[in-house]
């Protein structure tokens, strides 16, 4: 790294300026600048408790005439529902899964953040702020970022209230532990099915809301378009998945918490189901797709076995606490049993490379640090077979070993078996191989998204009454997000942020009505039913799961761990080949007025499609390096990722310009990131 480390463990920014070029041009059309709106000043640590008081009240009797519709039950949607139901508003609340328990939410394992200090390790809202900015490379907003870092502990006292048994302490106070990417101790976590209980709380406080009969509940309901009328959303277009009725939902207000787009890459660690199609009709309506590129790479995931796979599993990050990650020193000993190989010819290179962090390092810079050693010929486990950038293949060893000898030592099996037991036994059901005796083999994968959704500091879209919450939009993660603060945000935007924005805007309500007849809802109703037409009717020969399966290795390839100006005009090619080939060959079964799978499937991937395109044009703009987004043409000389604050410290909002096979270009709006309570530098962890 450049210059003189500082007692943090940043340098200061003193890279050379990036020689100013346009490797995107031709792929998209320059906007008009863009500031938030609604964005507070005055001092940090005061400006959302200003506004909160300073946003106008919906008083009692006028909640109960205003209607609001929830795309999504996670975290972010079930807390948004119960907290706006139990204000008094009429909710409608929508997922696509047979109950809101089986959202995605559920899978989070290691843990949520909240800076409560109760270790005295020097925690603080300021230091979990600063963190949280320093850990997405300094490409987040501050004003969000410090509100979420404000409302953490609410949060814990929340959930405790609602009975979410967080691991204790031996005296019964609550544990903490660390995750990557800080020096401290602030996870709150619920051995390693945190999500799942956190889920379970949220979902039983919105169905107290549901038996109050103040949030009405529609499971196996795809939302398929937004409606807008007169400039403002005003209800859904949803197809019933069951039945495949198309159903107009008409309300006052959209809220979309319907999660990230990860799927894109085919595998990755969401749920099969995950997927962009809400979001994405509504960045087709006008709202901005913000920072499309993000995309995480989380680095504790199990290896993938062959090309039969369709998703990959995720191992908590909170492994890296006790677990010690190395390869061997040797390529030569890669095909050894780990337990043949001394002590002296293992590189516990984390440890080598970042010896501040070690293991607990962010994810970013952990997976590509895996995929390093992986490409110096000392990864392990079983060969995978692999194709190149130009198209060779190739068979290698995609893995490192998570070793938990030192900390069974240590602590003893059993205090092991207490903090990870089930964490252990889903690994040893997939792989066959018990981590007591035997280490971990992990390697890095798709996980979590950092782009989404451009919003206001109130959570709402470009597009008046359509608000976004969770990881649905960009806000809050710049390039990189920390472990432990997805369910931190998601129950920050739902329980707290939200309904004190939220009423800002329902505070000129009540609205006029819209009806079914209304011209913009017959629009979107007719546009929805021709879409689903046009997917029946070509009636060519491939699955939509092949396209998708392709469009992934593209993604991969070339939008993945690393990424480089050829290799992204490369990708933006063959998805646009891809696409045009999509529309004349897909291949539909069954009918629309039933259970479709099919349908379903053909509807998302189409939506994937145009997203990953936008994605490579977004990364082929961003010529730097900055968090999970690597450029190869933008690196220290030693290997680390190079930010250019002098021409890229801005969120690019992408505004819908067409379809590329027809000339449409995307819209490129920039809003500049402005830092008051911190100073950008050059990040380090060594």
């Amino acid at each position: 790294m450049a210059g003189s480390t500082l007692h943090d463990g940043t340098t200061p920014l003193n890279a050379a300026p990036v020689q100013k070029s346009d490797d995107a041009k031709g792929y998209y059309v320059p906007g008009e600048p863009l500031v938030d709106p609604v964005a507070p000043t005055g001092p940090i640590k005061d400006r959302w408790t200003t506004r909160k008081f300073e946003n106008r009240l919906v008083n009692p009797a006028n909640r109960r005439k205003l209607d609001i519709i929830i795309v999504g039950t996670g975290l972010a949607g079930g807390a948004a529902a119960a907290t706006l139901g139990e204000a008094g508003y009429n909710v409608k609340s929508f997922c696509y899964q047979d109950s809101p328990r089986r959202a995605h939410s559920i899978a989070a394992q290691g843990g949520i953040n909240a800076a409560k200090n109760y270790k005295e390790d020097g925690d603080s809202t300021f230091r979990l702020f600063y963190d949280t900015v320093k850990g997405g490379d300094y490409r987040s907003r501050e004003n969000n970022v410090y509100r979420l870092a404000e409302v953490s502990a609410n949060i814990i006292d929340q959930c405790v209230a609602q009975g979410v048994p967080f691991a204790r302490e031996y005296g019964g106070l609550l544990d903490n532990r660390s995750f990557g990417g800080v020096q401290v101790s602030r996870t709150f976590y619920a051995r390693g099915q945190t999500g799942q209980q956190l889920l379970i709380g949220a979902y039983q406080a919105m169905e107290r809301q549901v038996a109050a009969g103040t949030v009405k509940q529609y499971t196996r309901h795809e939302m398929l378009e937004v409606i807008i009328v007169d400039g403002k959303a005003r209800g859904i277009i949803a197809r019933d998945m069951v039945t495949g009725e198309i159903e107009t939902h008409l309300a006052d207000v959209v809220v979309l918490a319907t999660g990230g787009y990860g799927n894109v890459f085919f595998l990755s660690t969401n749920a099969m189901g995950s997927n962009v199609t809400a979001a994405w009709r509504a960045h087709r309506k006008g709202a901005y797709m913000a920072n499309p590129c993000y995309t995480q790479i989380h680095p504790t995931c199990i290896p993938v076995s062959g090309d039969h796979q369709s998703k990959l599993t995720l191992m908590s990050e909170s492994l890296r606490n006790d677990g010690r990650i190395w390869v061997p020193k040797n390529p030569e000993d890669a095909t050894k049993d780990p337990r043949d190989i001394p002590e002296e010819d293992r590189d516990y290179y984390l440890e080598r490379i970042y010896p501040a962090f070690g293991n607990l390092v962010p994810r970013d810079i952990a997976s590509r640090a895996a995929k390093y050693q992986c490409d110096d010929g000392r990864g392990v486990g079983p060969a995978v077979r692999e194709i190149d950038a130009d198209g060779n293949e190739r068979m290698v060893r995609r893995g490192v070993y998570l070793d938990f000898a030192d900390a069974i030592n240590r602590l003893g099996e059993d205090a092991v078996r207490e903090k990870y037991d089930n964490l252990f036994d889903m690994y040893e059901r997939i792989t066959g191989e018990n981590p007591y005796e035997v280490p971990m083999r992990i390697y890095p994968a798709v996980h979590y998204v950092m782009g989404g959704l451009w919003v206001d500091y109130h959570l709402q879209t470009n597009i008046p009454g359509l608000f976004c919450t969770g990881e649905a939009n960009f806000s809050d993660h710049g390039a990189n997000r920390l472990g432990a603060s997805a369910l931190m945000q998601g129950l920050a935007d739902g329980y707290f942020v939200l309904p004190n924005t939220i009423r800002e805007y329902l505070a000129d309500g009540p609205f006029p009505k819209v009806d079914e007849s209304h011209e913009a809802v017959v629009e979107a109703q007719r546009s929805v039913q021709e879409r689903i037409e046009k997917f029946l009717s070509i009636n060519g020969t491939r699955s939509a799961d092949s396209y998708h399966k392709e469009l992934g290795a593209i993604m991969w390839e070339y939008c993945g761990m690393e990424r480089t100006e050829a290799g992204l005009k490369k990708a933006i090619e063959l998805i646009r080949e891809l696409k045009a080939d999509f529309w004349k060959n897909l291949k539909v079964l069954g009918s629309a007025d039933t259970l479709n799978q099919s349908l379903e499937k053909a509807g998302r991937v189409a939506d994937f499609i145009e997203l990953g395109e936008l994605m490579c044009i977004d990364a082929l703009n961003r010529r730097e390096s900055c968090g999970g987004h690597f450029r190869a043409e933008s690196q220290t000389e030693d290997g680390e990722a190079l930010r250019h604050d002098d021409e890229f410290a801005y969120v690019a909002a992408w505004e819908w310009g067409g379809d590329s096979l027809e000339g449409g270009k995307p819209v490129l709006h920039k809003e500049d990131l402005i830092y008051t309570a911190i100073e950008m530098k050059q990040r380090s962890y060594k």
